[in-house]
């Protein structure tokens, strides 16, 4: 069958069905998103604090949490955490996964991988199974990571004009 009347979805997952593992996506329809980053994996639909939003008192939820805004307070949150680089937390929070851009302030203890972004600002004693640092990020306070695996250092690629544009 000719390559143009099987259409460009079928082309991609002739590509993706290649044996050997050639492809990252190896075994993925067309309909499955690649989950790349921590964020791609939030899943269920977030607990969402609005940027104009700042909240005082202790928060809970079961599953993640996307903030935007600001909070005052401790938290439990159990699925993963995302502040974005507007947002700010100030106080206690644990966490089953997260990815900080914004300001933390306090302790931040995570069951599973903390994903730090260059546009972070952390002053707080980190617990995480797994870290993971932007360039360019700052975090002061002391950092224990509970897997074993040292922490990884990278270059953030993704900007969604959210981050910092200069240092």
């Amino acid at each position: 069958m000719d390559a143009a009347a099987i259409g460009p979805a079928a082309r991609y997952v002739n590509l993706i069905d290649t044996p050997g593992g050639a492809s990252p996506y190896y075994r993925q329809t067309m309909t499955e998103t690649p989950k790349r980053r921590l964020l791609d994996r939030m899943g269920a639909s977030p607990t969402f604090v609005a940027g104009s939003c700042r909240l005082t008192g202790d928060v809970e939820t079961d599953g993640p949490l996307l903030l935007c805004g600001a909070i005052r307070g401790d938290g439990r949150v159990g699925g993963a955490l995302s502040l974005t680089a507007q947002a700010h937390w100030e106080g206690e929070v644990h966490a089953a996964a997260a990815v900080i851009a914004g300001r933390f302030t306090g302790r931040l203890v995570v069951e599973g991988k903390l994903e730090i972004g260059s546009s972070a600002v952390i002053h707080a004693d980190i617990v995480a199974h797994a870290v993971a640092i932007a360039r360019g990020a700052v975090v002061d306070g002391d950092m224990t990571v509970t897997g074993g695996q040292p922490v990884v250092h990278f270059d953030e690629k993704r900007h969604h004009g959210h981050g910092k544009t200069s240092r």
